[in-house]
């Protein structure tokens, strides 16, 4: 794997410079090899190599878009056991969990776009104007660590199907499955400069892709802090934006859901990844009369999420990415703590056994004020926080008591009465009774936690240009 190179033009190419980083095991610590660190003026080359390609790709044929999609697809199958195994070694996902969402989730995406552009859409006319859609023009993704591939998809397969070459920032924690796509976008012969990877800084790489004047768009998905700089920095070029940002989402119960289900479900949400998941339900909202029920059964649920090796198909929480991040979480634990709320299990503390990666263990906190710190920011940890609520219009006011509104959930034995909770809560995802994760439905946020949509026909629009033709 060219982990010293860029792909750029279709070709691996030694960028600029000689800086490169340390890629490190989340449950070792130990070296998995070193990346290298891209410069501007190789952001410049890849911008240059995608302008000079969409020409023809945007002219390219919807069958020739769709081909390439289902290549990728399949090339990234092939992998899959590989991809799952560098994401869980990155990340510290368990490696049950990379296998099923980090490696073959992407596979769903790609093909799903594929479909789409197979499918076509009608030509819309409104009296005498045709409606056209065009592609946007260059995009710049600039993608997270959490979900390294998936988070690079949910980009990469739009903009390819919509027409639009695509320059792409992967994460410094977890850039090696970036590097395999690059792959096997070679393999498939996809035309040179529809494709290209720039690794590095987000605050060289990734500063320099949001502000160029090559650039038509940008996709960026991370922190709110991170995002507000690519909306400035691209501001006075007046780019097209995706930002997919942070969340505190609120899983609520109501008093006449079954409570040991939503508990259960919602424990599992919150812990999934380590907790290191932008939609993680992480206030559990419960009827007040039910709070201490709720508090036993998160006990249990959590205590059965024992932290262990990631690449054991038994472990079900894995470490945090880093050190920097271990600390955080476990700062805002000790925070959690000192307000006062109610430490049902977990802590602050080193896992028993486990000074060796990144390890935080899985915590529950009770009698949680809605304005409690560990209420109200995104913790990224496997930390719940319980919160009693008076009635349905009280668990609404929790739930819209956030700078965040990407997802949520509620429980009711009565769905009629569960969409209409649902239907107030101010979200871009709400869940109700389980609802399942369906990959063609748009997906993004309300408030701080971000801009326009991904996935499926939706995460479409966002790399097209509409322009009306008066006949």
């Amino acid at each position: 794997m060219e982990l010293g190179k860029m792909f750029v033009g279709g070709a691996w190419v030694d960028p600029a410079g000689e800086d490169s980083v340390e890629v490190i095991n989340a449950a070792t610590e130990q070296s998995l090899g070193r990346v290298v660190r891209c410069e501007e003026g190789d952001v410049d080359r890849a911008v240059a190599a995608a302008n000079a390609a969409f020409d023809s790709w945007s002219a390219s044929e919807p069958e020739e878009r769709a081909r390439v999609l289902r290549a990728l697809a399949d090339g990234l199958e092939a992998r899959g056991q590989e991809i799952a195994e560098m994401i869980t070694d990155e990340v510290g996902t368990p490696i049950r969990i990379a296998q099923r969402i980090q490696a073959a989730l992407p596979l769903t995406v790609l093909r799903s776009y594929a479909d789409l552009v197979e499918a076509g859409r009608p030509q819309e006319r409104i009296g005498n104007t045709i409606v056209r859609r065009e592609p946007v023009g260059v995009v710049a993704a600039i993608a997270p660590w959490n979900y390294p591939l998936h988070q690079v998809v949910a980009k990469v397969a739009p903009a390819i199907a919509a027409g639009c070459p695509i320059v792409l920032k992967p994460s410094e924690m977890a850039p090696r499955s970036a590097f395999v796509l690059a792959e096997v976008v070679e393999a498939a012969e996809v035309p040179a400069g529809v494709f290209n990877l720039v690794p590095g800084r987000g605050s060289v790489v990734g500063e320099a892709l949001a502000r160029h004047d090559g650039v038509a768009a940008v996709s960026f998905t991370g922190s709110v802090e991170a995002g507000a700089k690519v909306a400035a920095l691209a501001a006075p070029a007046i780019k097209r934006l995706t930002l997919e940002l942070g969340g505190k989402s609120a899983n609520v119960v109501l008093d006449d859901a079954d409570l040991a289900t939503a508990v259960k479900v919602g424990v599992a949400n919150c812990f999934l990844n380590g907790g290191q998941t932008c939609t993680a339900w992480t206030r559990l909202v419960v009827p007040r009369e039910s709070h201490d029920e709720a508090c036993e059964l998160a006990r249990g649920f959590a205590e059965a999420h024992a932290p262990g090796d990631p690449r054991d198909p038994g472990t079900r929480l894995g470490p945090m990415v880093g050190e920097s991040q271990r600390q955080s979480v476990r700062d805002l634990i000790e925070t959690g703590i000192a307000e006062g709320a109610d430490l049902i299990t977990g802590g602050a503390g080193a896992p028993e056994g486990m000074e060796t990666g990144y390890f935080v263990r899985p915590t529950v906190f009770g009698a949680v004020e809605r304005s409690a710190t560990i209420a109200q920011e995104e913790i990224f940890g496997p930390v719940l926080s319980i919160i009693a609520h008076d009635g349905d219009d009280d668990a609404v006011a929790i739930a819209n008591d956030s700078k965040y509104g990407l997802h949520g959930s509620v429980w009711s034995g009565d769905e009629k009465r569960a969409l209409a909770v649902a239907a107030r809560m101010r979200t871009g995802t709400v869940d109700v009774n389980g609802g399942a994760y369906n990959p063609l439905a748009p997906f993004g946020g309300y408030k701080k936690s971000g801009v326009g949509r991904e996935m499926g026909p939706y995460g479409l629009e966002d790399y097209l240009e509409l322009k009306a033709v008066q006949v």
